[in-house]
């Protein structure tokens, strides 16, 4: 017998028969610390230690998704391995792609990613697929939702995480084909609707399930997890850890944090990583608009950058988004645009209301989004958006920074300074899409300097952070400085 054999225990988790000192290998090799973990209420009051296990050395069971990682384990330590399950790819080549395509009356011609995309996601069963915002990832959705409905008997369950996208969703499948059946197959749950369906295929919100009974999950033989870099959160993977025999797994993420934490557990949910295409090919190819950067350094008074220089990042926070100079400038900045213009906020009450209400005297169509906002109020926003070039939205990250698609959408305003690697791309992604009248769109990205001698305040840090991914995506940038008034 091998050093370790790798069986199916069920559509969650592989058994790993191994002895017990190996065991103990695989259970250090697969724990991790999580990033930031010394600010978690748990981990400051002494009742976790910060660290996710991915591997049970009592059951030695592991997430199904990271045998790549097991057997990169064992060549390491030259250890043999096997397994007690065939988890080879299923036959399916381009050409019974086309095939398949070809019976849904498409509305609209595949890119090549898509379908290669497509292809592997049929052919390993379960995958996360790496896909940057307004590369169509939608599409892909439904073309594996098609797919997985005429291979089973069972229902779809597609998880997203607001309310928006699961609108956003249903009505994208229905443009995507001349069917009538396919047009109306999907069923939406949130907050109100009824989570039980004789449709297969459901939409729903993370939050609108996450506590149903395991037996509510059994019904459905394919999940997918849109914007699902989200899914780390132990609710989330809850509901993943609750179909136990759903073998179609598939994950759509446009960003990961780029930690290994992060990866691996979405992998272990999903399966292993497929990269479909990159926002610098999708641009080049012209499937998305020019895109450029202009980083706005705000810069502070003597009395000001003195004030602020032992502030803690909180406190500096407070203070940027109550600046009515800089909020003046925030006004102006977004008057000045042609176009429909996004302004993101983070904080509703301190920021995204005062904003809104500066532009009280002014002729443009200008509405405000946060999260008490109904989410079809949000849809009216987007669809109205689509419509008109002369529109301002002042919405929160949290509602408009991640897979509401907008096409015509021209510029974008960091009102509110972030170093989230996901939110940052997600944010930027609501400006890729083309439209029949914008090709090109522009981000300002406000960044705050308090630097007093030789101490660089936070934010000014984070602005380094941002810098630095979009020199790794590949976008063009370039700084300007404004003196605010104290």
């Amino acid at each position: 017998m091998a050093d370790l054999v790798i069986e199916k225990y069920n559509s969650v988790y592989n058994k790993i028969h191994c002895d017990t000192s190996i065991g103990y290998e695989l259970g250090e090799y697969f724990t991790f610390q999580v990033p930031g973990a010394r600010f978690i209420p748990a981990v400051r009051a002494k009742r976790w230690d910060g660290k996710i296990r991915m591997f049970n050395t009592g059951t030695h069971l592991i997430y199904g998704g990271v045998n790549h990682y097991i057997e990169a384990f064992a060549k390491e330590r030259n250890y043999s391995l096997d397994y007690l399950t065939d988890f080879s790819a299923e036959e399916f080549s381009i050409e019974e792609a086309r095939q398949f395509m070809a019976r849904l009356d498409l509305t609209m011609e595949p890119r090549d990613y898509q379908i290669e995309a497509f292809v592997h996601a049929v052919r390993q069963k379960r995958t996360l697929l790496l896909s940057p915002t307004a590369s169509g990832k939608s599409f892909i959705i439904f073309l594996l939702i098609c797919y997985t409905m005429m291979q089973t008997k069972g229902k779809a369950l597609i998880v997203v995480p607001t309310t928006s996208l699961v609108h956003q969703m249903v009505s994208d499948f229905a443009s995507y084909t001349n069917n009538d059946y396919l047009k109306d197959m999907a069923h939406k749950i949130m907050y109100g609707y009824d989570v039980e369906t004789d449709k297969r295929v459901i939409v729903s919100t993370w939050q609108s399930i996450y506590k149903m009974p395991k037996k509510w999950f059994e019904q459905f033989s394919a999940v997918i997890g849109d914007e699902a870099h989200l899914f780390k959160a132990k609710s989330l993977s809850g509901i993943l850890s609750k179909m136990i025999d759903c073998d179609y797994r598939f994950g759509f993420t446009g960003t990961l944090d780029g930690t290994q934490t992060h990866k691996l557990v979405l992998e272990g949910l999903f399966g292993a990583v497929k990269k479909v295409t990159t926002t610098a090919e999708l641009i080049e190819q012209k499937h998305l608009a020019n895109f450029n950067i202009k980083c706005i350094v705000l810069k502070y008074t003597d009395q000001e950058r003195e004030l602020m220089k032992k502030a803690t990042y909180q406190d500096e926070i407070d203070w940027i988004v109550r600046h009515d100079g800089r909020n003046k400038f925030i006004k102006n900045l977004t008057l000045s645009l042609k176009g429909n213009t996004l302004v993101l906020y983070q904080f509703v009450e301190k920021h995204g209301k005062v904003l809104y209400g500066m532009f009280d005297n002014t002729n443009r169509n200008v509405t405000i989004v946060h999260g008490e906002v109904d989410s079809l109020v949000r849809e009216d926003v987007r669809q109205l958006a689509e419509k008109n070039n002369d529109m301002i939205i002042i919405a929160s990250y949290g509602t408009f920074s991640t897979g509401v698609n907008i096409k015509n959408l021209h510029n974008i305003i960091f009102a509110s300074p972030s170093k989230s690697r996901i939110r940052n791309l997600q944010s930027i992604g609501r400006g890729l899409r083309k439209s029949e009248t914008k090709l090109e769109a522009t981000l300002y990205d406000i960044s705050d300097d308090l630097t007093w001698k030789a101490h660089k305040n936070h934010t000014i840090l984070h602005f380094a952070e941002r810098i630095k991914i979009y020199g790794e995506e590949q976008f063009e940038y370039k700084i300007y400085t404004v003196k605010l008034k104290g």
